[in-house]
């Protein structure tokens, strides 16, 4: 065949051939350059899969010897793509389609956003993952540690009742009619100091010191025997019955707080079953006078002893099971 020496190329400009096999190589050249493009996508270098676009077609003019050459690097080529991952041969498909329309550069163009967008949905995925992995294992706390006591405890206060800077627990064991005290030992590790016999059915229970030794004391309500029992502090978490007082039907709650501004602290009971509060005032070392008892609504099951009004008197007020609400009972 004749043709004129070519003198100069032109980006992306296919020379036209009379000859089948010329454009049969023409259009396998074609094909090279879209798998070609699907490796510039992933590798994002987009002028040079153009500059090797030009070169390839030239050489698919002049040598099929070239041809074939470019035929094995096309292979090597699509190998690579295949092994990195199977989004990228669904975005050569596309560029192959665009291909045949001979809009090269577009495709380019559209091949490098589609992998953009792939890359950035996985990592997407994955922060979603790792963020709920992380939250999944932060539970706030550990699983529970148990130590035995009496039987059917129904009350418990935290304090430290021998002046270690560890807090210790204390616990009113209604079944057996006793109060346990576990000292902390460390790291929130408990032992078993000893166990104490108040009245039948302790209710609730405070550690106050009522006697000023700087020990706190144990105070106690024996709901079935109608008492209060207050274990005074001998100091190294060792404790004994100081005294019992009588107070109304089926105490329930107390709480122990200095209502009349003697710097000693007093009793006050919620007595369920008598509908009543009492209120017993420190003489002194940590013994107690009734002072008076007040008539509230039915069944008075939780108490609690604040200044309410701001005239720097504790108030008392109660709530009241039986009868749906709440009592205040105002200091005069």
């Amino acid at each position: 065949f004749d043709t004129e020496p070519i003198t100069s190329l032109s980006p992306l400009t296919i020379i036209p051939s009379t000859s089948p096999s010329s454009t049969s190589r023409t259009s396998s050249t074609s094909s090279s350059t879209s798998t070609t493009t699907s490796t510039s996508a992933l590798t994002s270098t987009t002028s040079t899969s153009t500059s090797t676009t030009t070169s390839s077609t030239s050489t698919a003019s002049t040598s099929s010897t070239t041809t074939t050459s470019t035929s094995t690097t096309t292979s090597t080529t699509s190998t690579t793509t295949t092994s990195s991952s199977s989004s990228s041969t669904s975005t050569s498909t596309t560029t192959s389609s665009t291909s045949t329309s001979n809009s090269t550069t577009s495709s380019i163009t559209s091949t490098t956003t589609t992998s953009t967008s792939t890359t950035s949905k996985t990592t997407s995925s994955s922060t979603s993952s790792t963020s709920s992995t992380t939250a999944s294992t932060c539970n706030l706390f550990f699983n529970q540690t148990t130590y035995s006591v009496g039987i059917n405890p129904n009350a418990v206060t935290v304090v430290d009742v021998n002046n270690d800077n560890q807090p210790d627990i204390v616990v009113a064991n209604f079944g057996s009619n006793t109060v346990t005290v576990l000292l902390n030992v460390g790291n929130g590790i408990f032992n078993t100091s000893a166990t104490y016999s108040v009245g039948f059915g302790p209710q609730a229970v405070a550690v106050v010191d009522v006697n000023s030794d700087n020990k706190p004391d144990i105070i106690v309500v024996n709901q079935a025997s109608n008492t209060v029992s207050v274990l005074r502090n001998l100091g190294n978490a060792t404790f004994n019955t100081l005294a019992t007082y009588s107070v109304g039907i089926s105490p329930q709650a107390l709480a122990v707080v200095d209502v009349n501004s003697d710097n000693q602290p007093d009793i006050v009971v919620a007595n369920t079953l008598s509908n009543t509060v009492g209120v017993l005032i420190n003489v002194g070392n940590g013994t107690f006078n009734t002072s008076a008892t007040y008539s509230v609504v039915i069944y008075p099951w939780s108490i609690a002893v604040v200044d309410v009004n701001s005239d720097n008197k504790p108030d008392i007020i109660v709530a009241n099971q039986g009868s749906n609400n709440v009592g205040v009972l105002l200091h005069c």
